[in-house]
């Protein structure tokens, strides 16, 4: 009797999720499964024919129907074999076709094609919709149309109706009870994970999209290794699969992977059934570096049998609110075992191979492991979403797969963070030491700079204001200082202190310093008073240089005693103090050898030679400066120095490219902002951005006002700058590759090198690397570590900054990994602002917070107090003061709120993420006694303030100041003026009259002088 089923069959729980999900969202060719077999030998086309519609009648289910008038589905005939004959070059696309073509409502949902590429050589295309269809219905179709096959043909007995579908037993209420529960404290919506070169096209991304397929085969002893060692271990081959799959995702750096599993309904020991008979239900893990491999596939395996008690309920039943999806998690895993390895029988003569893991081109998430496991081979295929990823990443994934998996074979018991991930040749390309210059830097700055002077005498080395000093004047009052120097003690291993303003007598201050031997250590003179003292104290430094320096250091005197011999190259020629986590300031000693390897990289990457023009812009402190001051001096071109006082005022800065035709500056994109801001156009300029991370958008406004843009990075215990990126107008903003003998390396916890797309952190190495922090061997052991890549000997500085390789090798920039960070282009740790908070006697609690800003816009530090429990809440003011006596002044909060206490995580920790929004208040008890809509100048002034500042009840005499503005507010502000009137109010005018009074008087004046 032919088997059959009523009229229409009602869906099951599995089927009518799916029905619902394809009226829900457009699923394309998601669900239709691919089957193909390729025939060589004597096929007799019309043989398999009838054997086709035999098989079908055989199986009612695949000639089924979906009901038009709900969810159901209704009998039908058996669909005809379509046979096409095709040219070998057009079958792919042929097959491409095929498999995505939708099925009509009155279509039956499996259909089947021969194509004939040659009389001997035939392709059976069996596409099925999921709704009848699965995994295992295709070992029951090819062996059922085998035997069909053969009987048309006289080789065998008629099919029998083994592969009927019958519909499975109803899901009890008790069940799902029981699934509920389970699913409680476990189900969570995930989102994409880490997977190497994962673009931003994944916004759904469980929801069906364009996709593309890579494979794999392994057989013979390897697999023969898999069988063994998952007997040895006493789980399945297939819950070690899946143990290999999420230690994959764990060393991707997903520490809680999700994996949507397809697992069986079927009822053990009952009759092989064809239809739908799987539920995808997500696995959670929790893998551990430390683990080993052994342990953690049995906590799969426990996983695993947890699920299977459930396996009968679809998750949409056990969880509410479950939205309508094609996949249940980002990532998917099928695995079905077949029984034999023997080819399907069709006869004497025909050889037949079957392509198991078809794909039918859409992707129901982002990506999906189908693994075939046989007698004696395991097939898989990564299906995933084809705009999520660079086109090389995922055969990368299955390189990693197989690798991983390798490892755990041959060594079950090692540790999960240990396993092998990259291929060799994948992992020599990622270590490999690329930038290497030997002959790069042969001598210290010293010695470039008296050659450079020797070389070109009369060309002019520094400008300040209307002072122009040539190299042989400069190189004359270098060799005064130096010898002057020595005289007071100033040698090899001595360290100076640099207290002086930016000036020509500051740099041959720096110069002489170096030329005697000595190190020197900048002072900043606008630093605060304790600040200097700590610096002073903890440097132990050997002088300092005075206020003044003598006039006969600039003295055009005919001549000057030669230099003392120069430096050794080991020796250290600056100290630079930055920003501690402990709260404590640490000094980073670079030496000379570091100090010439990054000039000469930079000429290189910069294109600085005679004739170059630089603008000497930044403070000593900084120590981009060494870049701004020793960079042109070194290459025969000429450094212009920015008047002290003068380095904020961008219509300043402007005029100077412009009046001495700069060729080179560098600044911070805030900086950058404040020169757009002031009009700047300069179309031959090389800009230099670094410091802070450059938006996009600020990079593409650059590129209309300069000539040439490079984006540097690099942390000062790596000697200024580590690499460079020279952006064209549509380069996505990276910070490039590393500057000459610079190895940069993307590292896990571990020291493993990372795949390209993943993030990790920077570990750089190389001859910028510093000695490191003066009199701190400890903190020094723990941020310089031994290069594991690199030459005998060699350290590699822990960065902290998280980053990834792209597909072409350059590095891009994805934040940090701790609370270090960036504000105004000065690197800022959190707890030194959270120390000197927490000093303050009416201070209990402090933490400090960067609230990013939109569009690009610099953030704003924010610090959040709890008062002590006894006096009085200390006010914003009196913060503010306290800081200023500590701390530099990009290191002071721009806002100030007091909390009762500080939100906690479970485990106690400080919940940053929890810290409310800052209210926007002002720290003057002032009321607004005007209103913008007021006419004249303080009107339309008071309304731009308003509008920059957003504050709608701003009063024209509060200071800008203290309504948290800083030079970039100024900037703004003074821009919307200038296109509002055309007259550029100067900088000064904002820091001596920082009211709206005061800049409106300026403005009416500018106003009256020009008409």
């Amino acid at each position: 009797m032919t088997p059959s089923f009523a009229s229409p069959a009602p869906l099951d729980p599995a089927q009518h999720g799916l029905w619902v999900t394809e009226r829900t969202l457009d699923t394309g060719s998601a669900y239709h499964l691919g089957l193909a077999l390729h025939f060589r030998g004597p096929l007799d086309p019309a043989a398999l024919a009838v054997a086709w519609a035999d098989h079908v009648r055989a199986t009612p289910v695949l000639a089924a129907r979906t009901d038009p008038a709900g969810p159901g589905l209704v009998p039908g005939e058996a669909p005809p074999l379509r046979q096409v004959t095709a040219a070998p070059d057009d079958l792919g696309k042929l097959r491409d076709e095929e498999t995505a073509a939708r099925f009509g409502p009155d279509e039956a949902l499996i259909r089947a094609t021969l194509f004939t590429t040659a009389p001997d050589h035939h392709l059976l295309l069996v596409v099925a919709h999921h709704l009848v269809f699965d995994g295992e219905s295709k070992d029951l179709l090819v062996t059922g149309l085998a035997q069909a096959y053969r009987a048309v043909t006289g080789e065998g007995r008629p099919p029998s109706s083994a592969g009927a579908s019958a519909p499975p037993p109803p899901v009890s209420e008790t069940a799902v009870k029981d699934a509920a529960r389970f699913w409680a404290d476990r189900w969570r919506d995930s989102p994409a994970p880490a997977l190497p070169g994962l673009t931003a096209h994944h916004a759904d991304p469980v929801t069906p999209a364009p996709g593309s397929a890579c494979g794999f085969r392994r057989d013979g002893e390897w697999h023969a290794r898999l069988v063994t060692t998952a007997a040895t271990l006493g789980v399945t081959r297939f819950e070690l699969l899946t143990a290999a799959w999420h230690t994959l995702l764990l060393r991707y750096g997903n520490t809680a992977p999700a994996t949507a599993i397809e697992l069986s309904t079927r009822v053990p020991g009952a009759p092989r059934q064809t239809g739908l008979h799987v539920n995808e239900l997500p696995l959670f893990t929790h893998p551990r570096p430390d683990l080993t491999f052994a342990d953690f596939a049995h906590e799969v395996r426990a996983e695993l049998r947890a699920l299977y008690a459930h396996r009968t309920v679809p998750l949409s039943r056990a969880v509410r609110g479950l939205t309508p999806r094609t996949a249940l998690c980002p990532v998917s895993l099928s695995y079905r075992r077949r029984d034999t390895s023997r080819p399907a029988d069709f006869g004497p003569g025909l050889d037949v191979r079957t392509e198991w893991t078809g794909f039918a081109r859409t992707a129901r998430n982002i990506a999906h492991l189908q693994l075939v496991d046989g007698p004696d081979s395991l097939e898989g295929s990564l299906q995933y979403r084809t705009a999520a990823f660079e086109s090389e990443a995922p055969a990368c994934v299955l390189d990693h797969f197989l690798t991983l998996l390798d490892g755990a074979l041959a060594a079950p018991d090692t540790a999960l963070g240990l396993l092998p991930v990259l291929p060799p040749r994948e992992r020599a390309t990622l270590v490999a030491d690329t930038t290497r210059a030997p002959g790069n830097a042969p001598a210290t700055l010293p010695e470039l700079f008296a050659a450079q002077a020797a070389a070109t005498p009369d060309a002019v080395a520094v400008i300040e204001g209307d002072t122009t000093l040539t190299y042989a004047e400069l190189d004359a009052a270098v060799r005064r200082r130096a010898h002057r120097l020595r005289a007071q003690g100033a040698g090899p291993g001595a360290l100076v202190g640099i207290a002086l303003p930016r000036s020509a007598a500051q740099l041959v201050a720096v110069l002489g310093t170096l030329t005697a031997g000595a190190a020197y250590l900048p002072l900043d003179p606008e630093h605060p008073a304790e600040r200097l003292a700590f610096l002073r104290a903890d440097s132990g430094i050997t002088l300092e240089t005075a206020a003044d320096p003598g006039p006969e250091d600039l003295d055009r005197l005919p001549d000057a005693p030669s230099a003392p011999a120069p430096p050794a190259r080991t020796d250290p020629a600056y100290v630079l103090y930055t920003s501690g986590s402990t709260g404590v300031p640490k000094g980073v000693e670079v030496s000379h050898a570091a100090l010439a390897n990054l000039l000469a990289a930079l000429r290189d990457t910069t294109g600085t030679g005679s004739g170059s023009r630089w603008l000497g812009l930044t403070s000593l402190s900084f120590d981009i400066s060494t870049v701004e001051l020793f960079l042109p001096l070194v290459t025969g071109g000429t450094v212009v120095l920015v008047p002290e006082g003068r380095h904020r005022d961008g219509t300043a800065l402007a005029e100077l490219v412009d009046r001495h035709r700069l060729t080179h500056v560098q600044a911070t994109p805030s900086g950058w902002r404040t020169l757009l801001a002031a009009g700047l156009h300069a179309p031959e300029l090389v800009a230099l951005t670094g410091g802070e991370a450059l938006p996009d958008a600020l990079a593409r406004e650059l590129h209309t006002a300069v000539g040439r843009l490079v984006n540097v990075y690099g942390p000062t215990e790596t000697t200024v700058w580590s690499t460079a990126a020279a952006l064209g107008p549509d380069d996505p903003v990276t910070i490039g590759r590393p500057l000459a003998n610079t190895r940069t390396y993307v590292l896990d916890a571990r020291l493993q090198p990372l795949p390209q797309g993943l993030t990790g952190e920077l570990y750089i190495g190389g001859d910028g690397v510093a000695h490191g922090y003066r009199g701190r061997p400890g903190l020094t052991a723990s941020r310089f570590v031994p290069d594991p890549y690199g030459p005998p000997g060699a350290r590699l500085y822990r960065t902290g900054d998280l980053v990834r390789l792209t597909a072409d090798g350059r590095i891009a920039f994805a934040g940090r990994s701790d609370t270090q960070v960036k504000v105004r282009g000065h690197r800022i740790e959190l707890g030194e602002i959270d120390t000197a908070l927490g000093s303050h006697s009416q201070v209990a609690q402090a933490a400090t917070v960067l609230r990013e800003a939109p569009d690009g816009e610099p953030g704003r530090l924010v610090a959040y107090v709890v008062p002590a429990p006894t006096g009085v809440p200390p006010t914003p003011e009196t913060l503010r003061d306290h800081l200023a006596r500590r701390l530099p002044a990009a290191a002071l909060p721009d806002a100030y709120v007091t909390l009762d206490a500080m939100p906690l995580t479970p485990n106690g920790k400080l919940d940053r993420s929890a810290l409310p929004e800052p209210p926007r208040e002002r720290t003057t008890g002032e009321t607004p006694v005007a209103d913008a809509s007021d006419e004249g100048v303080t009107g339309t002034v008071l309304a731009i303030w308003r509008d920059v500042l957003d504050l709608d009840d701003l009063g024209p005499d509060e200071d800008l100041f203290d309504l948290g503005g800083h030079s970039l507010t100024v900037t703004a502000i003074a821009g919307r003026i200038r296109k509002e009137y055309g007259v550029a109010v100067p900088f000064d005018v904002f820091f001596d009259s920082p009211t709206v009074h005061g800049v409106a008087a300026c403005v009416a004046a500018l106003i009256e002088e020009n008409q």
